[in-house]
């Protein structure tokens, strides 16, 4: 990676966090603990590394939020994006007005997706993409004039973002929480593909085949397949725990759909642009062509917001056939900004140059392994993922797979156990979740494993003493 010169700025560390506490509210605040755990101001970043605002050094195993791929603090990037400010900082993106960066981007990532994947919808984040997919299923099957096949299908920990429909689509208990309301008339809830979790003494293939069972008598209790419209479905579960799913299940999940007409949606706003080592995981790596993929995150590696819903040109020409004087009625302030699809060109630049899909491909594995080592440890559960997208799985009995009880915050005490010794994780009830950088080497992937060991051991004494 090329070097940066980070400059950190003058910051009152206090204020800022008085500030904080005064005026900002943040995405899922826990409000109790808020008021305990002070926040942390991280004023810089280079590479894999992030810094607070009294210089301290964290190496992030979260990758900024599943995102900052190729790494932070990169002068390519902020050249193309201040050079793109210079030259057309926005456009209006509606109807018949277009910018070459819009323009080049879409068809980049025609190029790049699987199938007749070739129509691009470009959004603000992974939230809006789902948000306007689950739209253009609803209007495609109007334009089919098929407006009671509507219901649509995901699973249990699915995560699909926060907007009303896409929270709605997700499936994560975390998420559904009483005060907020839900669509809930028509998005339906299959089980969990966790297998460590809820196998239940079946063999993986075994588990598989009761979820595609399920998959087939939901359809059916639903009034078959002229009432169900599509099926969203995470390659890897992230959010949810990342849960790598049963061999051939996503296979026949997606044959399942093919055969009934339901619209199958890959949510690759996490797996995409080289988090599994691949441009898109659901082709490569489980055999699926989706009829629509979305995508956020990486593209842009965090550098500035931006999501698309690539859809199929079957789709397509559906929703655009001539004489039937209809519009495509959704759209964004920001859709295909032009500063922001300069951003994403340029990270797919950089990802294509450095071959960061192999190096991916290369320490991803050994990335595995080496968190796999901490299986030894009472406390750990499961280790569990793919290349560079992983979760540690905490549990007070190994036999039993009993958690700790939520009060505890077992996540959390030893993420901040990490913190304290200069890395970051993300902690999610009895999970602490990593997905770093795609540019870390092998020498991170030591000090990542060896500051998780001592914060389990360290966090465990610390149970012990107080049983």
């Amino acid at each position: 990676m090329e070097s940066v010169s980070v400059p950190l700025g003058d910051h009152d560390t206090a204020a800022l966090i008085a500030a904080d506490r005064r005026h900002l509210l943040h995405p899922y605040q826990v409000f109790d603990t808020y008021l305990v755990d002070e926040v942390l101001p991280i004023a810089a970043g280079a590479g894999a590394d992030l810094i607070d605002s009294e210089g301290r050094t964290y190496l992030d195993a979260v990758g900024g939020m599943w995102c900052t791929n190729i790494g932070l603090g990169r002068d390519e990037m902020a050249d193309a994006i201040a050079d793109q400010v210079r030259r057309l900082a926005y456009a209006n993106p509606f109807t018949d007005m277009t910018t070459p960066p819009a323009v080049r981007l879409a068809e980049r990532l025609a190029a790049l997706a699987p199938g007749d994947l070739n129509r691009v919808f470009f959004t603000c984040g992974g939230s809006t993409a789902i948000d306007a997919t689950f739209r253009t299923i609803q209007f495609y099957q109007h334009a089919l004039g098929r407006p009671d096949k509507r219901n649509i299908i995901s699973r249990i920990d699915a995560y699909h973002g926060t907007t009303f429909a896409s929270v709605s689509i997700g499936g994560k208990p975390g998420d559904r929480i009483p005060g907020f309301d839900y669509l809930d008339d028509r998005i339906h809830h299959l089980s969990s593909p966790n297998h460590y979790r809820y196998g239940a003494g079946r063999s993986e293939q075994e588990f598989a085949d009761d979820l595609v069972a399920e998959f087939v008598e939901t359809i059916d209790r639903l009034g078959g397949p002229d009432r169900v419209a599509a099926f969203f479905a995470e390659p890897i579960m992230g959010s949810g725990g990342v849960i790598v799913p049963p061999a051939d299940y996503l296979a026949r999940m997606r044959s399942i759909c093919a055969d009934n007409d339901i619209v199958y949606v890959s949510d690759e706003v996490v797996t995409a642009f080289g988090r599994l080592g691949e441009w898109f995981a659901s082709e490569t790596m489980f055999g699926i062509t989706p009829d629509i993929i979305t995508v956020a995150k990486g593209l842009t590696s965090g550098y500035l917001p931006l999501g698309a819903a690539i859809i199929s040109d079957e789709i397509y020409d559906v929703i655009a056939a001539e004489g039937h004087g209809r519009y495509f009625a959704v759209g964004y302030t920001y859709s295909g900004h032009p500063v922001s699809c300069a951003a994403a060109l340029t990270n797919l630049d950089i990802i294509e140059r450095e071959g960061i899909l192999d190096h991916v491909r290369d320490i991803g594995p050994y990335f595995m392994d080496q968190l796999s080592t901490l299986a030894d440890l009472a406390m750990v559960g499961d280790v569990r993922g793919s290349h560079l997208m992983a979760c540690v799985e905490f549990v007070a009995d190994r036999e039993t797979k009993e958690i700790y009880p939520e009060s505890v915050g077992i996540g959390k005490l030893v993420a901040n156990a990490c913190e304290s010794r200069g890395l970051i994780v993300r902690p999610m009830d009895n999970l602490n979740v990593m997905s770093p950088p795609l540019v870390i080497d092998r020498d991170d992937v030591d000090r990542m494993v060896a500051i998780l060991r001592e914060a389990i051991v360290e966090v465990r004494a610390q149970l012990d003493d107080q049983s």
